[in-house]
C-alpha cells in the first residue's frame, strides 16, 4: 500500500512539473512573436516608400461626350423592275458613281413599242369616229330645232355622240398606260450615289417587283452613334460633331447633329443619335467604324490630374496626396476624361502633391520619399 501510494504520488508530482515546462514553453513563444512583431512594425514604419508626385493642375477644357459610331449611307435605294421581260442591257456593275436619272439597264422593248403603235392607231380611229358624230349631231340638231327629225332621232345621236367622246378618252387613257409601259423599259437611278450591289445580268428575265439594284448614297453620309443617359441633356440639333476613323488616323472630320430618336433604348438605356455628314472627296466610306467626340460647351477651367493617380476601390474613387513626409489618402470625385488627365470635381485643391507613381504599394500615414 505505502508502494502504491508512494508511486501515485511520484506520477502526480511529475505530470504537474510537465505541463510547468510546457506553460513556460508556450508563454516564451508568444514573447519571442510579439518582439519579432513590434519588430517588423518599428523597421516598416522606419522606411520610406519611393513615390512620384505631380501637381493638380487648372487647365482649360472645353466639356465634351465621347461615343463610337458607324458611318452609313445618307440614303439607300433599291432599284425594282416595274413590268417583266428580257433584260437586253445593264450598263453599271458594283462600286460604278451614278447620277440621278443615269441610265442603269434595259428591258427588251419590242412588245411594248408595238402595243403603243396599236393604241396610237386606235386612239386615231376613236378621234375618227368622234368627229364624225360631232359633225351628224350638229346637222340633227339644226334639223330637230326645225322639226325637220323626230326627238328619238336626236337622242340616238345624242348618244352615240356620248359615247364617242368617252371611247376617245378610254383610248388616250389605254394610249398612255402602254408609253408609260414603254418608258419603263429603260431603268434609270432615282439618286446620286454608288452602285452597291448588282443582283441581274443581261438576258435575264424579270418580272414586276425583281429587285434589280442597291444604290447608296455616299455624298452626304450619316453618322450614327448612341450617348448615355445622363448626356442626353447635353445633346441639341445642330451641334458640331467631331470624329475619326481609323483608316485616315491623322485626319479629323467633322459632321453637325441631325436626328436625336425620341426615345432610348431600354436595354441600354442610351439614346441614337444621327449626323449629317459631307463627303465631298469621297474618302469616306459607309461601314467604317468612327471615335465621336462631341463638345457640349465652351472652354472651362478645370482642375485636373494625371489617369494614373487615380485608385479604384468598387464605388470609392480616391488618390494619395502628400502631406509632409506621410501619405494621405483621398477621396474624390471625378468627372469627364480628357485625354490623359482626369477632371476632380470634389476632394481636390489646386497645386495639391498626388502621387503618380507608387501609390499602389501607399495606406494612410506611410512614410514616404518623394523622388525627384
Amino acid at each position: 500500500m505505502l508502494m502504491q501510494y508512494c508511486i501515485g504520488n511520484d506520477y502526480g508530482k511529475g505530470n504537474r512539473s510537465g505541463q510547468v515546462v510546457l506553460l513556460l514553453f508556450l508563454l516564451s513563444l508568444i514573447f519571442i512573436c510579439l518582439a519579432c512583431k513590434n519588430k517588423k512594425v518599428e523597421a516598416t514604419a522606419g522606411k520610406a516608400i519611393n513615390v512620384r508626385v505631380q501637381a493638380v493642375e487648372k487647365r482649360s477644357f472645353r466639356p465634351f461626350v465621347e461615343s463610337i459610331g458607324t458611318l452609313v449611307p445618307g440614303e439607300e435605294v433599291v432599284v425594282s423592275s416595274e413590268i417583266e421581260g428580257v433584260l437586253r442591257s445593264v450598263r453599271v456593275d458594283e462600286g460604278t458613281v451614278v447620277s440621278k436619272g443615269m441610265l442603269l439597264a434595259a428591258i427588251d422593248d419590242t412588245n411594248y413599242s408595238l402595243e403603243v403603235k396599236r393604241t396610237e392607231i386606235a386612239l386615231k380611229q376613236a378621234e375618227a369616229t368622234l368627229e364624225n358624230t360631232r359633225l351628224e349631231y350638229q346637222r340633227k340638231d339644226a334639223l330637230y330645232k326645225e322639226e325637220l327629225v323626230t326627238k328619238q332621232q336626236f337622242d340616238d345621236v345624242s348618244t352615240r355622240l356620248s359615247l364617242a367622246m368617252a371611247e376617245v378618252e378610254r383610248a388616250k387613257t389605254t394610249c398612255a398606260l402602254s408609253r408609260e409601259r414603254l418608258s419603263k423599259t429603260s431603268i434609270h437611278s432615282p439618286i446620286n450615289g454608288i452602285i452597291k450591289e448588282k443582283r441581274i445580268s443581261a438576258g435575264d428575265y424579270v418580272r414586276n417587283g425583281t429587285n434589280l439594284f442597291a444604290v447608296i448614297q455616299s455624298n452626304p453620309l450619316k453618322l450614327v452613334f448612341t450617348v448615355t443617359e445622363k448626356d442626353v441633356g447635353k445633346i441639341r440639333i445642330g451641334q458640331d460633331v467631331l470624329f475619326r476613323v481609323n483608316a485616315f488616323p491623322g485626319k479629323e472630320f467633322k459632321g453637325r447633329v441631325s436626328i436625336l430618336y425620341p426615345s432610348l433604348e431600354e436595354r441600354t438605356r442610351t439614346l441614337q443619335v444621327e449626323a449629317r455628314v459631307g463627303n465631298h472627296d469621297g474618302l469616306l466610306k459607309p461601314g467604317l467604324f468612327a471615335n465621336v467626340t462631341l463638345y457640349t460647351g465652351g472652354p472651362r477651367d478645370t482642375a485636373v490630374v494625371p489617369i494614373t493617380s487615380i485608385l479604384y476601390d468598387d464605388s470609392k474613387t480616391r488618390v494619395f496626396v502628400i502631406e509632409g513626409d506621410r501619405a494621405r489618402e483621398r477621396e474624390v470625385k471625378i468627372g469627364s476624361k480628357y485625354g490623359e488627365f482626369m477632371e476632380i470635381a470634389e476632394g481636390l485643391q489646386e497645386k495639391e502633391m498626388v502621387v503618380v507613381v507608387g501609390q499602389n504599394n501607399l495606406s494612410e500615414g506611410v512614410k514616404v520619399n518623394v523622388a525627384r
